[in-house]
């Protein structure tokens, strides 16, 4: 029983995040599963990545769906946050060993006030006129895959941010750009987690990626409805309430 009200709970937390944020699943389903139910760190953030895939294509389909997608440009991104996730592993194996476990908490806090405070109001025509966007893509999936490889989290608030304030995009095609990066980021996670640590145990990974994919579903059909003014507020909100929940998290353990 404790198992399915925590892995719902986290579900419910990480398929929100993603549907309207493109925040990863791993924020907030790794604490709550090595917090609650005792799960080795390792296992559940490959649990958690697991969660991601489902959320993050259902999520990219949603958005594509409304025309709120940039695949072209996902693409060259993609390619730039795969490779420099590699140099960033490698030269954060090289340096000692950095206290940053709780970087990707205080970017979805900041990332939260910063879209209630100061919200995304770039339009699509907007968009239109921003230039070398296929340079900035190289650019900004290269300054993330470096930091995630180098203290490995903050990935899908890095981009979001990156997104909206070098690329310019408007906030729902950098949310539906930013979680189809992450459905093909995820899966190469998921994988080689479960490849070098073994599978875990099937009730917390099929309940996670269960509610993960239906909360993630729900979101990201609501965020597409929404007005630009509104999903900037409930973006920030949401943001700001799973930041906290998380940073309570760490204090519990």
């Amino acid at each position: 029983m404790l198992t399915f009200l925590i892995c719902f709970l986290a579900g419910v937390g990480a398929g929100l995040g993603t549907g309207f944020a493109g925040m990863s699943a791993a924020a907030v389903i790794t604490p709550m599963l090595v917090t609650f139910l005792n799960i080795e760190p390792y296992t559940a953030v490959g649990i958690a990545l697991a969660s991601d895939v489902l959320a993050s294509a259902v999520s990219a389909y949603t958005y594509g769906k409304n025309k709120n997608l940039d695949i072209k440009n996902g693409l060259v991104m993609m390619l730039s946050v795969l490779v420099f996730t590699v140099v960033g592993s490698y030269v954060s194996s090289l340096v000692p060993s950095v206290a940053m476990g709780n970087f990707s908490v205080f970017m979805t806090l900041l990332l939260g006030i910063k879209f209630i405070v100061r919200p995304v109001m770039t339009t699509k025509a907007d968009m239109a006129k921003t230039s070398n966007r296929a340079l900035k893509s190289v650019v900004c999936g290269a300054l993330v895959g470096f930091i995630c490889g180098f203290i490995g989290a903050g990935g899908g608030m890095m981009m979001l941010l990156l997104l909206t304030s070098v690329s310019g995009y408007e906030l729902k095609t950098a949310v539906g750009t930013s979680v189809f990066i992450m459905t093909f980021t995820a899966l190469t996670g998921s994988v080689s987690h479960f490849a070098i640590g073994g599978a875990p145990e099937a009730l917390p990974l099929a309940l996670c990626v269960a509610f993960t994919f239906i909360w993630a579903r729900i979101a990201a059909g609501i965020a597409n409805r929404a007005s630009a003014k509104a999903l900037n507020r409930a973006t920030g909100v949401i943001l700001v309430v799973l930041g906290v929940l998380v940073l309570g998290f760490s204090f519990i353990k």
